[in-house]
């Protein structure tokens, strides 16, 4: 074999081998313990606007919807910066394709004003995520010892497999949750979709790799793989 690719495949092995993920299916991501994480797309609410009772409101719905869960949750906020040379590119040939000519005056300035927008600061997008997780069958959900984390840090590539009986019992328990959070959601004015499998890896990818997820999309016939 190349060097090139002795070294490719090196390197790739060396990077899944700090990952806690072991594999995503089924629109669940399957850590390498064994635990496992459905994650939600949630909208947000612009608080702020709302009135001082529809304020009070949410506070406290919010409060009742924490108190009546039995497990915890993370919140995650993810800051992106938008790339918009495609949308300018659109932009620029629907104007050339403008026949009306206030229509096409118009967009030349809405295509300036974005521009100029970009030169002045970075254009942010913000995604609201809600993970859930789930401890499998046998697994501590307890902080772990330092000898237990040493451990992990010596052999990060342990995978601890699962038999399908505990994984479906698993994923039905993981699938209540899923339901009670986004029921919850709801009542606050936020709507909660989980994300599937091919969502998953989109967003993992992303996280691991924002630049180079900005150039080279996942084509849609590629799963997840790890080392064994």
């Amino acid at each position: 074999m190349p060097k090139s690719k002795l070294a490719k495949n090196k390197t790739k092995a060396s990077t899944q081998k700090y990952l806690d993920i072991a594999e995503i299916r089924d629109d669940v991501v399957i850590l390498k313990d064994g635990s496992m994480r459905s994650v939600l797309l949630a909208s947000s609410v612009n608080f702020a606007l709302k009135s001082e009772d529809e304020q009070n409101a949410i506070i406290q719905n919010y409060i009742g919807f924490l108190n009546v869960l039995d497990f915890p949750l993370q919140i995650v906020i993810q800051s992106r910066m938008l790339n918009m040379d495609k949308y300018l590119e659109e932009l620029k040939q629907k104007q050339k394709e403008q026949t009306n000519e206030l229509l096409a005056a118009q967009m030349t300035e809405y295509y300036q004003y974005i521009k100029e927008l970009i030169t002045l600061g970075d254009i942010m997008s913000k995604k609201f995520y809600v993970v859930i997780p789930l401890h499998a069958a046998g697994t501590k959900s307890a902080k772990k010892g330092f000898v237990s984390q040493l451990s992990t840090l010596l052999a990060p590539t342990k995978i601890l497999q699962l038999s399908d009986k505990i994984f479906n019992n698993n994923l039905v328990r993981l699938q209540n949750r899923v339901e009670r959070v986004v029921s919850g959601l709801a009542g606050l004015g936020v709507t909660a979709v989980q994300l599937n499998t091919r969502s998953l890896i989109e967003l993992y990818y992303s996280s691991y790799n924002p630049e180079l997820s900005q150039l080279q999309k996942i084509p849609k016939e590629e799963l997840l793989q790890t080392e064994e």
